[in-house]
C-alpha cells in the first residue's frame, strides 16, 4: 500500500468516528422515542445538540493542534467520545441522553478537525483535493453501512448496544492513531496558543470574504444533509411505511450518490478549475432541490421521485464539499488548524441551526424536509455567487 493510500485509509477511519455516532443511531430514533417515553421533537434534539456541540468544540481542537501537534488532542478527543458513548448507553431518560450526546460530540469533533489539518500539512491544491476525496471514500462506508449495522444491532440487542459499539470504535481509533498515524506538525512549526494570536487569526479569517464564502457554501450544503438526517427516519418509516432496514437501504443509496461523485472532484478540478466545478455543482444542487420541493408541493408524493432526486442533489454536494474545504484552506496554510476549526464550527452550526429552525414545522410528511433542503441549496448558491464576486474584487499580489 502506498503512503498516499495508507494516509487516506487512516484519516478516513478516524474521520468516520464522528459520523458513525449519527449514521448508526438514525434507525433507532423512533425506537428511542418509544423506549424513553419521549416525543419526536425531543429525540431530534439529540441530533441538533450533537451538531452544535460538535461545531463549537472544533474551535478548541484546531488551535490546540497548532500548539502541541496533531496526535495528542486527537487521542484526547477520541477518549472523550468513548466516555460520552458509554454515557449514552446508560441513559435512563432523554435529558441524560442529550447530555451524553453533547459529551460524545465534544470529543468526536477532534476526529473531524485534526485530520483536515493533517491533510493540509502534507498536501495543497489538487493533491489535497485527491486525498480529501479518498478520505471521503473511506468515510462513505459509514452512511452506507452504519444504518444497516444499527438496524441489526437494534434487532439483536436493543438501541443501547449501538452506543457500546461506538465506544469500542473509539478505542480502536485511539489504537490506530497511536500505531499508524505519524505526527505531521514538526515542533519548529508549532504555534503557542496566545489569545492575541488566536483573536488576530480569527479576525483575519472572518474578514476574508473568500474564506467565509467557501465555508458557507459547504456549510449550507451540509445543513441540507443534517436536515435530512434529523427527519428522514420518521418520514421514511412513518409516512412511507419502510422498516428500519428499508430506511437504511434508502439512506445508503442517498449516501452513495454523494461519495461516488466526491471521487470525481479532484479530476474535474484539475481539468476545469476548482471554482468552476463548485459553481456548476452548487447550481445543480439547487436545481434538483427546487424541482423536488415543487413536485412534493404539487402533490406528487412518490417515494421513487424523492429518493431519485435526493441522490442527484447529494451527488452535486459530493463535488462541492471536498473542493470547497480545500479551497477555503489554500490561502491560510500558516493557520491551517485554526482555519479548519473555524470553518468546521461555522459549518456545523449552520447545520444545527437549520435543523432546529425546521423542527417546529416537521409533521412527519416530506414537505417540511424537502423545503428546508431547497432553502439550504438556495443559500449555498448565494454564498457561491458572493465568493465569486469577492475573488474578482481581491487585489492581485505583486509578482
Amino acid at each position: 500500500m502506498s503512503p498516499f493510500v495508507r494516509s487516506a485509509v487512516v484519516l478516513g477511519l478516524l474521520c468516520a468516528t464522528g459520523p458513525l455516532a449519527i449514521d448508526m443511531f438514525l434507525p433507532a430514533l423512533p425506537t428511542i422515542a418509544g423506549s424513553l417515553g419521549s416525543t419526536i421533537a425531543a429525540v431530534q434534539l439529540t441530533i441538533t445538540a450533537y451538531f452544535i456541540a460538535y461545531g463549537l468544540a472544533q474551535m478548541i481542537y484546531g488551535p490546540l493542534a497548532d500548539m502541541v501537534g496533531r496526535k495528542p488532542p486527537l487521542i484526547a478527543g477520541l477518549a472523550l467520545f468513548a466516555a460520552g458513548s458509554v454515557g449514552c448507553a446508560l441513559a435512563p431518560d432523554m435529558n441524560w441522553l442529550v447530555a451524553a450526546r453533547i459529551i460524545q460530540a465534544l470529543g468526536g469533533a477532534a476526529a473531524m478537525v485534526i485530520p483536515r489539518a493533517i491533510i493540509r500539512d502534507m498536501h495543497t491544491g489538487p493533491q489535497a483535493t485527491r486525498l480529501m476525496a479518498l478520505v471521503m471514500l473511506i468515510i462513505s462506508v459509514s452512511p452506507m453501512l452504519a444504518p444497516l449495522a444499527g438496524s441489526g444491532i437494534i434487532a439483536l440487542s436493543g438501541w443501547r448496544a449501538i452506543f457500546a459499539t461506538l465506544a469500542i470504535a473509539a478505542a480502536l481509533s485511539i489504537a490506530v492513531t497511536l500505531l499508524l498515524q505519524p505526527e505531521t506538525l514538526a515542533p519548529e512549526h508549532r504555534v503557542p496558543v496566545r489569545l492575541s494570536a488566536l483573536a488576530s487569526g480569527t479576525a483575519t479569517l472572518l474578514r476574508d470574504p473568500v474564506f467565509m464564502g467557501l465555508t458557507f457554501v459547504g456549510g449550507f450544503g451540509m445543513a441540507s444533509f443534517f436536515v435530512f438526517l434529523a427527519s428522514a427516519s420518521f418520514v421514511y418509516t412513518g409516512h412511507y411505511g419502510l422498516s428500519p432496514t428499508g430506511f437504511s437501504l434508502a439512506f445508503a443509496a442517498n449516501a452513495a450518490g454523494f461519495f461516488a461523485a466526491s471521487q470525481l472532484a479532484a479530476g474535474l478540478g484539475e481539468r476545469f478549475g476548482a471554482e468552476r466545478v463548485v459553481n456548476w455543482a452548487v447550481t445543480g444542487f439547487m436545481g434538483f432541490s427546487l424541482l423536488l420541493v415543487a413536485l412534493v408541493w404539487l402533490g406528487i408524493d412518490q417515494f421513487a421521485f424523492l429518493v431519485g432526486l435526493l441522490i442527484c442533489a447529494n451527488a452535486c454536494l459530493g463535488l462541492v464539499i471536498p473542493t470547497a474545504m480545500v479551497m477555503a484552506l489554500d490561502d491560510h496554510g500558516d493557520i491551517a488548524g485554526l482555519a479548519s476549526s473555524l470553518g468546521g464550527m461555522l459549518q456545523m452550526l449552520s447545520g444545527g441551526v437549520m435543523t432546529m429552525l425546521v423542527g417546529p414545522f416537521f409533521n412527519g410528511t416530506p414537505l417540511p424536509m424537502v423545503a428546508a433542503i431547497a432553502l439550504a441549496a438556495v443559500l449555498a448558491f448565494a454564498a457561491m455567487r458572493f465568493t465569486a464576486a469577492a475573488r474578482i474584487r481581491r487585489p492581485v499580489a505583486p509578482a
